[in-house]
């Protein structure tokens, strides 16, 4: 799915199409078609079309923060890694997969104590802060992108009972990240979160995100990726928000591919074989196990004392009957990260509790995998809009020394 905004929502209709108003006469309006969510293999999974001006005038738009980032060249000639600056950094996903493109992770904030402990091991040196509604303006680096996947607690379907949305003390957080935002203007900001969001409070929650980001002068896009798309044997459904400052163009670079794979030819027969379930489909060794099926449930939060109840509903058999949950390590497997990742150095409890917190905090993940593939699209936008401005620069040098 997407939908690109700049300045203010006008309506958010549940139909195919969605028309967001610009400018305060709302005498400009950006119309975008909304498909299906998709996947990373080329297949296009919307498509958008524009009317009105390029140029348009934004609310914000002349507002300068004083912490706008640039990126810096070293004596060298060669330009400097591109840079994050993670929040509600768990135990790392986005750090994780954006490092593995190439960009230098900067800043963490999280309040969690034990996914704070994991992510001094891993980064002992980067600059954290802990809670998001004291973060001072000072403590952020420049930074061209911005990630965060923020709290789903209060907006996730798998809650019991009625959802309390962004008007919850968890993912109500957003707000106090809209302010950090707000004060620094980064580049692009990369959101996360359950697809549970697109329908809270009938989908006006998802409007809040989407306005706000909008309000601050990013054209905004989304699209519903899953985990198992992208190389880990988890289906596991999340949206991604891509807010791009003052460039309604880039979220769709970002977000979608302009190829598409090629396609599949063969008429089908009425008495054809029938596709089996990757859910249903198993592998291993039947008569000494284990047995585990093709494609994981996905990975949720949970206790290590659950037993057959818990929302994971991935198990391991074996021939003489015994029934297993996924262990820790293989947890982080299946969303993307190095074998013990959540390991601590120094022991916590005993075995049951510190398994307890290793299922929760990578079943809270971001899958490293899909972060990788989202840093690796804004790598690529970055150094086409950097070099894009090069010229530009040149230009103007040029035609000064000529004038």
């Amino acid at each position: 799915m997407v939908v690109f905004g700049i300045a203010t929502i006008a309506r958010m209709v549940a139909g195919p199409r969605v028309t967001l108003s610009i400018g305060a006469k709302n005498s400009t309006e950006i119309r975008c078609e909304i498909g299906a969510t998709g996947d990373c293999s080329g297949k296009r999974a919307g498509s958008l079309s524009w009317s009105g001006p390029a140029n348009v005038k934004m609310k914000n738009a002349s507002k300068k923060s004083s912490k706008k980032p640039l990126t810096l060249k070293s004596s060298g000639g060669k330009k400097s890694p591109y840079r994050l600056a993670s929040f509600f950094s768990g135990i790392g996903g986005f750090d994780l997969g954006f490092e593995r493109v190439g960009f230098k992770v900067v800043y963490q904030c999280e309040i969690d104590k034990f996914c704070n402990r994991i992510l001094k091991q891993h980064w002992p040196k980067i600059p954290k802060s802990e809670d998001i509604r004291k973060v001072s303006h000072e403590e952020v680096p420049d930074a061209e992108v911005w990630a965060a996947g923020f709290p789903c607690q209060d907006v996730s379907v798998a809650r019991m009972g009625p959802r309390s949305g962004l008007r919850g003390k968890q993912s109500g957080l957003f707000y106090d990240f809209a302010k950090r935002i707000e004060e620094y203007l980064p580049r692009i900001v990369l959101l996360e979160n359950v697809p549970g969001l697109l329908s809270s409070h009938g989908g006006r929650d998802f409007q809040i995100v989407i306005r706000t980001l909008a309000e601050l002068g990013y054209a905004v896009g989304w699209r519903v990726l899953n985990s198992k798309n992208f190389g880990v044997p988890q289906s596991r459904q999340r949206v991604y928000i891509v807010g791009c400052y003052r460039d309604w163009r880039a979220v769709g670079e970002i977000l979608f591919e302009p190829q598409c794979r090629k396609r599949n030819n063969l008429k089908g027969r009425q008495d054809g074989k029938k596709s089996v379930s990757p859910f249903k489909k198993s592998f291993g060794d039947i008569v000494k196990g284990p047995v585990v099926q093709g494609l994981a449930y996905c990975f949720y939060a949970c206790s290590a004392r659950h037993t057959g109840t818990d929302w994971s509903r991935t198990y391991i058999s074996y021939p003489e009957g015994r029934v297993r949950r996924l262990t820790p390590n293989e947890g982080e497997a299946i969303q993307g990260f190095p074998s013990n990742w959540t390991l601590p150095k120094e022991a916590i409890g005993d075995a049951d509790d510190l398994d307890s917190l290793r299922y929760h905090s990578v079943g809270n993940a971001v899958t490293v995998d899909v972060a990788k593939w989202l840093a690796g699209r804004i790598k690529l936008l970055l150094k086409k809009r950097d070099a894009m401005d090069d010229v530009a620069s040149s230009a103007e040098v040029l035609q000064g020394m000529l004038g």
